[in-house]
């Protein structure tokens, strides 16, 4: 058998591997059928229930949000790159990736694989301490939405020239050594950044640095696609697909943030308020800082400011009050609009600006939750103030804890890439390149630019004429 046919089989025979071991898991129950536990809130459950599928829904936001700003040739092989990352990592929570991230914890650093592999003991498992309202599986499953959009954000940095089979083995080793570690540094509360007394309420540092750092390493491994060093404008392929995209994903966000309450509580409602009124203040500080600097309003300038606005506010969402959350999206637009324009005279690459949107969005949103957070909204008994409300000291806190979390994320992510280049070679040719990956990587096209025409009843597919 050649090398060729075994990397092309070995993935099947993974999975086949892993489904034969899953069956002989004993299954098991949240309760006992005909008895009711007290402990557990109906409307809670409800509540992290329809936030579960709303985060769920914000990785088809990202495909259309990501696939609509790409060139034409590129919105499969870019939306499925999203995508599937609900399959990989999905499979990959249930073997370990749960116990890394919320197992038992190992020198606050990592958890015990084993604490619930192949999700021997969730169902039947106590429920977690920070979230004792609902079962430990309906939190797990919670959380395994916040896992598999995290390596989905990268995409946009490496769009267009990153092979398929490279990004699924990078979004495998992104998922395990990076996300896991950094969410049980976080969300653990035997985590080193949460006894060090860090705050993330619903993924500033776990979901959007992470993301953020990862996709610069990615943008600087993989070098400079041939359009950029030609300096070649591309046209979106589709900007309602944009539109489309960042209305799922403000949608999808109010789960994000307001199911991080882990419960249908006035801390809910707090979060949910601020997290669409940031994405309000900030989609209208993107475009109107646009038409300072001459350009026109435009819906790619909204979107984008809209959803920086979210990633801002996310680490913040139940820490400050709504009126705080204005300030919080003017500011993470601004600076992300700033390092935008910056990052396009540069010889960087990020394709569809990932690192100054998630990752400067999520580093401005940490600042700010240590700059207003407040014990009036948090109402956690010795919960500290922020530098606004004269506590400076949790300020540095979040300031070091980013600084942690920015170097972790950035280094190994960059070891993996590195990595992952060795195996098997991440860029594509670039007769490839020019030809698009929709066609060379998943012989699918995308056929925006096309018209359907009725021709003596039946119907023909013909191309757009060219209006120059």
């Amino acid at each position: 058998m050649s090398k060729r046919k075994a990397k092309q089989i070995l993935p099947f025979v993974l999975l086949v591997a892993v489904a034969i071991i899953a069956m002989f898991v004993k299954p098991s129950a949240d309760y006992v059928p005909g008895e009711a536990d007290p402990q557990y809130s109906s409307s809670d459950i409800a509540w992290v229930l329809v936030s579960t599928a709303l985060v769920f829904l914000m990785t088809p936001g990202l495909a259309f949000f990501y696939g609509g700003m790409v060139n034409r040739k590129n919105v499969i092989s870019t939306m499925i790159k999203s995508v599937v990352a609900a399959g990989i990592v999905g499979v990959l929570w249930v073997i370990c990736g749960f116990s890394l991230a919320f197992g038992e914890s190992i020198n606050g650093l990592i958890g015990n694989p084993s604490t619930y592999a192949f999700y021997d003991g969730v169902k039947s498992g106590a429920a977690w301490p920070l979230a004792n309202t609902i079962p430990l599986s309906l939190f797990s499953l919670f959380q395994l939405m916040f896992a598999i959009i995290t390596p989905g954000l990268v995409v946009g940095a490496v769009a267009e020239r990153i092979r398929f089979t490279s990004y699924v083995l990078f979004i495998v080793l992104f998922a395990l050594l990076v996300y896991a570690p950094v969410a049980h540094w976080s969300w653990h509360p035997e985590g080193f950044l949460a006894k060090m007394g860090a705050w993330d309420f619903a993924g500033g540092t776990v979901v959007h640095i992470t993301a953020g750092c990862a996709a610069l390493a990615g943008a600087m491994v993989l070098k400079r696609r041939k359009s950029h060093i030609e300096n070649r404008e591309i046209p979106p392929a589709n900007v309602p697909y944009v539109l489309i995209g960042t209305g799922l994903l403000w949608f999808g966000w109010f789960g994000f943030n307001a199911g991080s309450a882990v419960g249908a509580t006035p801390l809910a409602v707090n979060a949910f308020g601020t997290t669409t009124t940031a994405a309000s203040s900030a989609g209208l500080a993107w475009m109107f800082f646009d038409i300072i600097k001459g350009k026109k309003p435009s819906v790619l300038g909204f979107c984008i400011g809209a959803v920086v606005g979210l990633v801002a506010i996310t680490p913040a969402a139940g820490y400050v009050g709504i009126p705080q959350s204005i300030i919080i999206g003017l500011v993470g637009a601004l600076v992300s609009n700033i390092a935008v324009s910056i990052k396009q005279k540069s010889k960087l690459d990020d394709t569809l600006d990932v690192f100054p949107c998630h990752g400067l969005g999520g580093m401005v949103g940490m600042l700010l939750t240590g700059v207003f957070a407040s014990t009036a909204v948090h109402g956690i008994k010795d919960g500290p103030n922020g530098l606004f409300y004269g506590n400076p000291g949790f300020f540095f806190i979040q300031l070091k804890a980013m600084a942690i979390v920015v170097a972790y994320s950035f280094i190994v992510s960059y070891g993996i890439f590195k990595f992952i280049n060795f195996v098997i070679p991440m860029r594509v040719s670039e007769s490839e390149e020019e030809e698009g990956l929709d066609a060379t990587q998943h012989d699918e096209k995308y056929l925006q630019g096309h018209l359907l025409v009725h021709n003596n009843g039946t119907i023909e597919e013909k191309p757009v004429e060219s209006t120059k």
